[in-house]
């Protein structure tokens, strides 16, 4: 069985997402978390849009919790490590790690700058809570991400 343990989505710091001091203002780490968790859908076969328009399968954010280490700055070059920590029928929690990889040479290590997670609700387009649609859950099984409740995972 296949393991998805990370996807890794790299962004450039824009100028509009610091302060005077060019320093990354802080609600922008959950702007890219979005983008990280975007794109690890996306490596895995999941495209949000089709998930709403084919199978009435919103993805709610429930939850956001972010821990700042250090600042990002404008112009520097980062990396969103995203995981699907678990999921449950209902309910996937994703998390996610912001790095400032080393200089080109490989001499530096990565500095983690954020660390966090967003919990999310599946619901239908009326709002209410439901199961994540067979399709999902079945890729989700077949990379052996993380279901609590199941007993033989």
């Amino acid at each position: 069985m296949r393991t998805l343990e990370y996807h890794d989505t790299t962004l450039r710091v824009r100028y509009a997402e610091t302060d005077q001091m060019g320093v990354v203002y802080h609600s922008n780490y959950l702007i890219w978390f979005e983008v990280g968790r975007v794109e690890l859908m996306r490596a895995m076969g999941f495209e949000y849009k089709i998930m709403e328009t084919e199978d009435d399968c919103h993805i709610v954010v429930a939850e956001a919790h972010c821990h700042y280490e250090k600042p990002a700055r404008y112009d520097e070059v980062l990396r969103v490590r995203t995981r699907i920590a678990e999921w449950r029928n209902r309910i996937v929690r994703f998390s996610y790690e912001i790095f400032r990889d080393g200089d080109a040479g490989g001499k530096a290590a990565a500095t983690l700058l954020a660390t966090g997670y967003t919990t999310h609700v599946i619901c239908g387009s009326n709002g209410r809570p439901k199961a994540l649609p067979h399709k999902y859950r079945d890729v989700l099984l077949h990379l052996n991400v993380p279901n609590p409740d199941r007993s033989d995972a």
